[in-house]
């Protein structure tokens, strides 16, 4: 759909939000390349929708994407984290639909001068908005070994964290390449047997330090305590997550959201007058849903993804 980043699960992304009335407000909280507010505006008939997004070359690049749509898309710098102020400032307090993608776009990922990736050499940036915050180069500079062992297990499931960690902060390294290096270099043999070719030895690291950097689990809790609540009766909201600690946590707020609350046992009550969940998970989306096989033939990058949805009770 775009060379600025291919959106995944579309057809997922379209299929949760269709119940939505066609002329809704639905906020796109990472907008990206605009992948998904281009199918979304196109699809869903008068739909308006705010882009949101913390990355200035996204926000640019989408606004120019989705001009044609006139007055029903408008894009909002900043993070997603601040929803409920977004809102609040554009004199809005409910909205029909919330989207949120957790994953890194194409574009920061292919552009070696963001430093996201490990495929070339770049300064060790990482940040998803270039003007604010300490670089990962900068963090490398002031962390501990002890701290960065625990980024490393607790943000990456790192098994040789210390080891890595210790190599790290010896070298403090500030390019991609050098850091690459570094944990290839410091990785036991038993752990680069075991992950063959199947990923490249430093990607647990760069994803632990990119989520340092952008305090991504940090903004996650942020959106899905105030999301839900920002929701129109029978409104939806969908998250695409790509790696566990964000799809737990996804996952957990959707299910205790959409539990009723719990009464003593033996207490006289007629049936009818029981609690109610204030929160549904619709039946397709129970499990959530991941690409097709079409999808993963075209974009690899959907192999990791999956869209779960939760709906405010009418």
């Amino acid at each position: 759909m775009s060379a600025y980043h291919v959106p995944v699960l579309v057809e997922e992304v379209c299929e949760a939000l269709a119940p939505i009335a066609e002329a809704a407000t639905i906020v796109d909280c990472t907008l990206g390349g605009g992948g998904h507010s281009e199918a979304i505006l196109s699809r869903l008939g008068a739909a308006h929708v705010i882009g949101v997004d913390r990355d200035p070359a996204a926000i640019q690049f989408a606004s120019e994407r989705l001009a044609s749509f006139g007055d029903r898309f408008c894009a909002v710098h900043a993070p997603f984290s601040g929803l409920r102020a977004i809102l609040a400032d554009l004199g809005i307090t409910e909205v029909a639909g919330i989207l949120a993608d957790l994953g890194v776009s194409s574009h920061q990922l292919d552009r070696r001068e963001r430093g996201f990736s490990f495929l070339g050499d770049a300064p060790l940036d990482m940040r998803m908005d270039p003007t604010v915050g300490p670089t990962a180069a900068e963090v490398l500079e002031a962390i501990d070994a002890r701290t960065l062992a625990r980024l490393l297990r607790d943000f990456g499931d790192e098994p040789d964290a210390q080891r890595i960690a210790s190599a790290i902060v010896e070298v403090r390294p500030t390019t991609t390449a050098a850091l690459a290096s570094t944990v290839e270099n410091a990785m036991s043999a038993r752990q680069r047997r075991q992950i063959g070719k199947r990923i490249h030895p430093a990607t647990r690291t760069f994803q632990a330090l990119r989520i340092h950097v952008n305090r991504e689990l940090e903004e996650l809790d942020r959106f899905l305590a105030d999301a839900p609540g920002l929701l129109l009766p029978g409104g939806r909201l969908a998250v695409i997550t790509f790696h566990s600690l964000e799809d737990r946590a996804t996952k957990r707020r959707f299910v205790r959201l959409s539990k009723a609350a719990d009464l003593p046992q033996g207490l006289p009550i007629a049936a009818a007058d029981m609690p109610k969940a204030p929160y549904t998970i619709p039946p397709s989306f129970r499990q959530g849903k991941t690409a097709s096989e079409a999808e993963l033939s075209t974009n690899p990058r959907s192999r990791s993804a999956r869209v779960r949805v939760l709906e405010r009770a009418a």
